[in-house]
């Protein structure tokens, strides 16, 4: 086991795309609240009585927006937790940083062709599905390093 040094530019790099994705969550989450604003459709009867909309959990572009946010909670922690036992691995920095790049990358992508403009498919699946790639990676790493410890 390799142990974590702030000062090592691989862990640098993690915790930097790691904040980059946080506030992407955040920021796709204050899209679903202008989403619903703009339209005038709420979840909740207090907030549509105040603006005077209405209640509404079926409408389409709402319900892409706040998917894309779902599916950002689904993958990015994951990344997080997988990232950091990868960083315990050893990996070469130029590695790891270009895999926490395209990460990122395609998750805002992602995020892009699901909820801002949506595209057609394969575009959603392909930035999906690099992400998982990346995922799944990780964890292999981490579970073949520490494979033989028990």
């Amino acid at each position: 086991m390799v142990s974590i040094d702030l000062a090592d530019p691989v862990v640098q790099s993690y915790l930097f795309y790691s904040s980059v994705l946080a506030l992407k969550m955040f920021l796709v989450a204050l899209l679903t609240s202008k989403t619903r604003i703009q339209r005038n459709v709420f979840a909740n009867q207090e907030d549509a009585t105040v603006s005077k909309g209405k209640v509404k959990f079926d409408d389409p572009e709402i319900e892409r927006v706040r998917r894309a946010h779902l599916n950002d909670l689904e993958n990015i922690p994951a990344f997080w937790v997988l990232g950091a036992l990868y960083l315990t691995t050893g990996p070469s920095a130029f590695v790891a940083t270009t895999l926490f790049r395209v990460f990122t990358a395609f998750r805002i992508l992602h995020t892009l062709v699901y909820a801002v403009k949506p595209l057609p498919q394969p575009s959603r699946f392909i930035a999906f599905v690099i992400p998982m790639i990346i995922n799944n990676y990780m964890g292999l790493r981490v579970f073949l390093t520490y494979v033989g410890a028990y």
